[in-house]
């Protein structure tokens, strides 16, 4: 454990922009806003000497505008309730920015945090589909797209904007997506998703 922290698993993502996302080549929304859920299954993952296998993590963006450009960004972040209390002081702070790397970068373009609640996170993988399920908050399930070689996936590599730097996004299209929470309701079913692996460290 020589980083300070370091988590690493599976990745994916819905929001509201019509495949594929024009949000990640740091075009403007395709509906002039961006509503995007991430989720995250930490398969592997400590901050100091506190282990954070196993742990999932949700975060749901509102982006009124250009993701890079602004206006600022309204978060609201989910945490595991598995989690023991030094776990989730871990996980937000990491997920918060205040621990650096990646989620430093992000914390510069968010305007305002709804909320952080600890919630049961329904988190699940198999194949080309990804799923996400928040108790009254968040259903969300996506399907990889099959490509010309039915055999491999359809790859988005080395875009200028990814939540999953370093690593291939696989585009998908979401088969259910809706959000009722903080004011903010959707379905946003049939839109645009992505998959992948991630890892973040500091």
């Amino acid at each position: 454990m020589t980083d300070k922290w370091r988590i690493e698993g599976d990745y994916f993502e819905a929001c509201n922009c019509d495949t594929v996302c024009s949000c990640i080549f740091l075009g403007n929304p395709d509906q002039g806003q961006c509503d995007l859920t991430s989720a995250w299954h930490i398969q592997n993952g400590h901050y100091e000497n506190t282990k954070l296998d196993n742990l999932n993590v949700a975060a749901l963006f509102h982006t009124p505008g250009n993701m890079w450009t602004g206006p600022k960004w309204k978060a609201v972040l989910y945490l595991d309730e598995r989690a023991s209390k030094e776990q989730a002081e871990a996980l937000g702070k990491i997920y918060s920015g205040q621990a650096g790397g990646f989620f430093s970068i992000v914390a510069g373009l968010i305007g305002e945090i709804a909320g952080v609640h600890s919630v049961p996170i329904k988190f699940e993988a198999e194949g080309k589909k990804r799923s996400l399920e928040i108790p009254s908050a968040i259903d969300l399930t996506i399907e990889g797209i099959t490509g010309g070689d039915q055999k491999s996936e359809s790859v988005i590599t080395n875009p200028p904007m990814s939540v999953t730097p370093g690593f291939p996004m696989m585009v998908a299209k979401s088969v259910k997506y809706t959000y009722n929470d903080h004011g903010m309701n959707w379905d946003n079913s049939g839109k645009n998703g992505f998959y992948s692996k991630f890892t973040y460290t500091a």
